[in-house]
């Protein structure tokens, strides 16, 4: 049995003795107790007990806390030790005159560890006011309505699981809003903000008015002190959707993971309310679920249909109207009209708002090469190598999305040279989907590019879609000679297939198949023609600063 050591025990000894009686104990609570008694910065995960120290004789709680259930008796000294010199309640320090616990085994714990204090250690079989503190919380937790309203919980998160997989971030800027007339449930119209293009927070804000949305910007790009950020944070009127990771993070890799790298099911939607009166509330009412219900369902539809002009470079005037079934209570359907539109002016107006670093941004974007770099999903895997004639022919047939060459590919040598790009799931389909608005692949090349800076030299690997677009792959040292072999070799293997080769997407990323994707991982397959860097035209590329 641990012992107090005898600085600390001096310093007990030192405290008034105070005629009261106090109880203690440790009990387990359940989930939904365990959020309402932490404070925000704990982890509601990591209590499944509670330790109270209660003054009988003045009817205060002077402390709790919340344990794991594996924590041991030493938990509970711990906790006493801070009632007497630290109670939450404002309570002078003080040691009681008698404890009574109702658990023998930590009786007989106390009186060992505290037998110099003179505190009497008693056993009882009630703990009254204790008892009537744990039933008060389970009539809490009990009448706390749930994070979703019961009847549209599955639906929104359907709509939410829709938001996820259109990945809006990967095309709208912060700044771009989009508004959604609804006119029900007292809402007259949403304004619509992305997050995700940082890739930090991923989600859709939902401002119940301009107003809102305008004052937040502007106190962010002003205000600089925390504080003065919290407060603006607070002071938001809108609903939202924010995602997370549904699993358990080590805090050394929170920061570096991306969520967008995870498989759909280890991602977890949250829902919520802002507003300055209330502050941050993550629980929906009936109301307010409708409400997000259909401004989900109706973002999802408008950039569903709209997103390669949502994609182009100025921000454009759209606007779709739309019918949306609402479920009701007694099983009827509702159809909800609202009006989608996209806000250029507003746009802007938020843009001015960042200042001139924003403008000195749009400039060096205006001088960069036509070379994109925003196609390929970012921590992707990429291989150059050739898929047998016999798996080809599989592909063909079994793949989601099959664009087949203009004319016959002569099947020379050992199979048709592939550029295989291994992502996660979502981040496939989501490439395959913008490949096709492009009008599919034209070609695959590469061409030299430098950085002057530091001496060096590359083998960029471009692939060029229909629309004309060239998109950046790749980015190899010349010097390696891993990757000149491979290169050489498949560029033998393109001229046997008189210019032809392929672009297979797979998923998997975080699967056992990373690296090496199976048949059932193959999504796309293109057949596109081999390019030289002369047929490109675009001449080689210098790394450009950017400061």
């Amino acid at each position: 049995m641990a012992a107090l050591n005898r600085t600390t025990l001096r310093r007990l000894q030192n405290l008034p003795q105070i005629p009261s009686v106090w109880e203690g104990d440790r009990r387990p609570i359940s989930n939904a107790d365990s959020h309402m008694m932490l404070e925000d910065d704990d982890d509601p995960e990591a209590g499944g007990e509670c330790i109270l120290w209660v003054d009988g004789s003045e009817g205060i709680v002077r402390a709790m806390d919340m344990v794991g259930p594996d924590a041991g008796p030493e938990a509970i000294v711990r906790a006493l030790l801070r009632a007497m010199e630290h109670p939450q309640s404002p309570a002078p320090a003080g040691r009681p005159q008698k404890i009574v616990v109702k658990n023998r085994e930590i009786q007989f714990y106390l009186r060992g560890v505290l037998q110099d204090l003179s505190i009497s250690i008693d056993y009882v079989p009630e703990l009254p006011l204790i008892d009537e503190i744990f039933r008060g919380m389970e009539e809490v937790a009990i009448n706390r309505p749930p994070e979703l309203p019961p009847q549209y919980a599955e639906v929104l998160m359907e709509k939410a699981a829709q938001i996820w997989q259109d990945a809006p971030w990967r095309t709208l800027r912060e700044h771009q809003i989009i508004s959604i007339e609804i006119n029900q449930w007292d809402v007259a119209s949403l304004y619509v903000s992305v997050l995700g293009q940082g890739r930090m927070d991923y989600g859709v804000l939902l401002y119940r008015s301009l107003e809102s949305l305008k004052r937040f910007r502007e106190r962010v790009v002003n205000d600089e002190s925390f504080e003065d950020l919290e407060q603006a944070f607070l002071g938001q009127d809108c609903l939202f959707l924010t995602f997370e990771s549904a699993g358990d993070i080590d805090e050394d890799d929170e920061e570096e993971i991306d969520l967008a790298d995870l498989p759909p099911s280890e991602i977890e939607p949250n829902f919520g309310n802002l507003h300055p009166l209330e502050g941050l509330r993550s629980i929906l009412y009936e109301e307010e679920a409708l409400t997000m219900l259909v401004a989900l369902e109706a973002f999802h539809r408008f950039f569903r249909n709209g997103r390669r002009k949502l994609g182009a470079e100025t921000f454009p005037n759209l606007n779709s109207r739309y019918r949306i079934p609402v479920p009701q209570s007694d099983g009827e359907i509702q159809q909800v009209s609202v009006k989608v539109s996209t806000l250029p002016d507003v746009s802007d107006e938020l843009l001015q708002m960042l200042g001139d670093d924003d403008d000195d941004d749009d400039d060096d974007e205006f001088e960069m090469p036509l070379l994109r770099d925003d196609l390929v999903p970012q921590n992707s895997f990429l291989s150059l190598g050739a898929v047998p004639w016999e798996t080809v022919e599989f592909l063909r047939e079994s793949v989601q999305f099959h664009q087949a060459a203009e004319s016959d590919i002569n099947t020379a040598g050992d199979g048709l040279p592939v550029v295989m790009i291994q992502t996660s799931h979502p981040k496939a389909k989501t490439m395959i989907q913008d490949l096709k608005e492009a009008g599919g692949v034209k070609a695959i090349g590469f061409n030299p590019g430098e950085n002057p800076f530091q001496d060096e030299q590359y083998d960029l690997g471009i692939l060029q879609t229909q629309n004309g677009d060239l998109y950046l792959f790749g980015e190899f040292n010349e010097n390696d000679p891993v990757h000149q072999e491979a290169r050489q070799k498949w560029e033998r293997r393109c001229k046997l297939t008189n210019g032809w080769c392929g672009l297979v997407i797979a998923k998997g990323l975080m699967g056992a198949s990373r690296g090496q994707p199976q048949f059932k991982d193959m999504v796309a397959l293109f057949e596109v023609r081999w390019v030289s860097a002369k047929e490109l035209g675009i001449g080689p590329l210098q790394l450009m600063p950017m400061f």
